[in-house]
């Protein structure tokens, strides 16, 4: 079953760390307030969700003639959420810029397509989460997952805006919070590569 406790919090993680979505959203938020940024946060949910199902319905057909590729993808993507876990260990503070109009629905969802944070999520997710007998249905049914777990995560960002930046200027309030995230993500990796070993050698 692909909907369970690491898929969610590989997405959760991902989602609320930060990235070009969470430092446009906590701008959003400050400057324009919750309730402006809400097309913003819904674009991004939404592309998400897209991005996620088109990129694992490609990966699932591929995959079913490339099984052979499936560890080593699996080691490749755990490999990379164990860098990003560092990385985020060591992250410094988040730096705003305030715009004059909040993004709207259709930017949000396209800059999806652009963005580096979520091209890396989306291939790690289809890659690591998707079964290797996979059809239409779970790829869609695996972004509807990942938009819902995905939402509050980044309306978080939004909502607290403005408190949530003086936080981080504690600094040990930022140590805090970057190696919690860095804890999930290692664990989630370690997690998933136990698992697919398991697979291999069964």
């Amino acid at each position: 079953m692909m909907l369970d406790i690491p898929l969610m919090t590989y997405v959760a993680s991902l989602s609320v760390t930060p990235g070009p979505n969470n430092l446009m959203l906590a701008a959003s938020g400050v400057n324009f307030g919750f309730r402006r940024t809400l097309p913003h946060m819904l674009g991004i949910s939404i592309g998400h969700a897209v991005q996620v199902a088109l990129v694992a319905l490609a990966l699932s057909w591929i995959m079913q003639w490339l099984e052979a590729v499936r560890l080593p993808l699996m080691v490749v993507g755990c490999s990379y959420l164990l860098w990003l876990a560092w990385k985020q260990a060591h992250a410094d503070r988040p730096d705003h810029r305030g715009s004059q109009q909040p993004l709207g629905f259709l930017g949000a969802a396209a800059f999806q397509w652009v963005n580096p944070k979520a091209w890396m999520m989306v291939l790690n997710v289809a890659i690591l989460f998707l079964p290797a007998d996979s059809h239409a249905g779970d790829a869609l049914l695996l972004g509807l997952f990942c938009a819902v777990v995905n939402f509050p995560c980044i309306a978080l960002w939004a909502w607290t805006g403005d408190a949530l930046r003086r936080w981080m200027h504690q600094p040990w309030v930022l140590r805090s919070f970057n190696y919690s995230m860095a804890l999930l993500l290692a664990v989630t990796a370690v997690y998933l590569l136990v698992d697919e070993w398991r697979h291999v050698m069964a």
